[in-house]
């Protein structure tokens, strides 16, 4: 390691030791050292577990909860159609990362689906017929809900029964309005209808969202299915149906068996698909710092921007406070969400379980918050815990919800806040993000 590598690993030592953070620097320049060594990163495969993903991701992957995801992936995950549709299903996010995040929130998925059609628009049908019979299929079972899907773009503004609706932004769709097929939408004071079949012309973000059932912990999760959709024309090309392929630095595949399809989709993306990715995750910086702050999911996406850059001694930093106890303020918030969801319908979803959940949130609570703060949140979850065992309606459980949610993330936007800025390069790092920004906006 170089004497400036050193010195930055000194710095954000220091600074962690101030902060009441516990980072070894024995450890941190060991994580550095495996991390930058073949910095460029290539493919990993753990022929134990059967799973692959980048290199850099896979350092921060333990396979412990496999078992439970493979579980849940049979709800989210589609199936091949051969020889036209064939997919690749992997976890993401804070999933993958489930060594560095000691308190993921959500069980979240990524899933390639490659089509190969005669046309576009053919291409676009066959997603919105995969998406659509996913849906209809996993709407509710024993221990799972579908709660919604995102599906088309909206080409105009207006709004619907829940709100205004924006040109660009992904359409939502509940339960009922993917069985009826339609969404109906207000334009300039007329009464419009939005069939699922229009909305697939511009298919856009994709996303399936269920409720599951989670034994093994004791209670209910999120489960999240992103969809990265491409189209291979009759030529060979391969084009991404919402024009932009997705990268593969933050996922983790489940089946070593997808990896001819892997290899076909990631051998297209250019030199610079780095960079761009860097670029995009530094948009979402500054939303989430200066925008609409919220310094926890920025510190998520520094977290990768830091190791793809080689800023290491800053990554290592922030990869140390995930394993914080304030951070599990995050499940809070994700938790409570869900469990939410699982009260307001008919599945069964064990209420000893949910109350069981709820303990166990009171639990983090005591151990992120102090004094009032703590009395407050506390009192809250056993309203909470008590409209659950009352089998009260989500209805009754909104407020409470609402008000222990938002202390929740208060509190990780104020930690996060203080930690990230607290280390110079940092700080400087996320000053020019805000100025640069605000520059170009100009």
């Amino acid at each position: 390691m170089s004497s400036t590598a050193d010195e930055a690993v000194t710095v954000v030592v220091n600074a962690a030791q101030e902060l009441g953070v516990e980072l070894d620097a024995d450890e941190a320049r060991a994580w550095i050292a495996s991390v930058s060594a073949e910095a460029s990163g290539s493919l990993v495969v753990d022929v134990n577990s059967g799973v692959y993903g980048h290199r850099v991701t896979m350092a921060d992957h333990d396979p412990v909860d496999l078992a439970r995801f493979r579980q849940v992936a049979r709800i989210v995950g589609f199936e091949d159609r051969p020889p036209d549709v064939k997919t690749a299903l992997a976890l993401s996010g804070s999933a993958a990362q489930n060594k560095v995040h000691q308190f993921p929130g959500d069980c979240d998925f990524f899933e390639r689906v490659h089509i190969r059609a005669a046309t576009r628009d053919q291409a676009c049908s066959i997603l919105a017929d995969l998406i659509r019979e996913k849906a209809m299929s996993t709407m509710s079972g024993v221990g799972f809900r579908l709660q919604e899907v995102k599906f088309g773009t909206w080409q105009t503004d207006g709004s619907t029964a829940d709100g205004a609706i924006h040109i660009g932004s992904p359409i939502s769709w509940t339960a009922e309005q993917l069985m009826s097929g339609a969404i109906a939408y207000q334009l300039d004071g007329k009464s419009n209808t939005l069939t699922w079949e229009e909305a697939g012309f511009e298919p856009g973000w994709c996303k399936l969202d269920w409720v599951v059932a989670d034994p093994e912990h004791g209670g209910v999760s999120n489960a999240s299915n992103v969809l990265d959709a491409t189209w291979e024309d009759p030529d060979g090309t391969i084009m991404p149906l919402d024009g932009f392929l997705d990268p593969y630095f933050q996922e983790v595949y489940l089946d070593v068996d997808t990896i001819p399809l892997f290899t076909k989709l990631v051998s297209g993306m250019g030199a610079d698909s780095v960079a761009e990715y860097v670029e995009r995750l530094t948009g979402e910086v500054y939303k989430y710092t200066v925008k609409t702050p919220n310094h926890g999911k920025a510190a998520r996406r520094m977290y990768n921007i830091f190791r793809l850059t080689g800023q290491y001694a800053e990554a290592a930093y922030v990869r140390e406070l995930f394993d914080e106890p304030v951070t599990a303020l995050y499940q809070v918030s994700a938790l409570l969400r869900t469990i939410h969801e699982a009260a307001d319908g008919h599945e069964n979803f064990e209420t000893e379980a949910m109350v069981t959940q709820i303990d166990q949130l009171i639990m983090s609570a005591v151990a992120a918050f102090e004094g009032r703060k703590e009395a407050e949140v506390v009192d809250r979850l056993l309203l909470l815990r008590d409209a659950i065992k009352r089998q009260a309606r989500a209805a009754e459980m909104a407020d409470e919800v609402d008000r222990c949610r938002s202390e929740a993330m208060a509190a990780v936007d104020e930690y996060f806040h203080k930690v990230l800025t607290a280390v110079p390069s940092i700080k400087e790092y996320l000053d020019t993000v805000a100025e640069s920004a605000q520059a170009s906006n100009r």
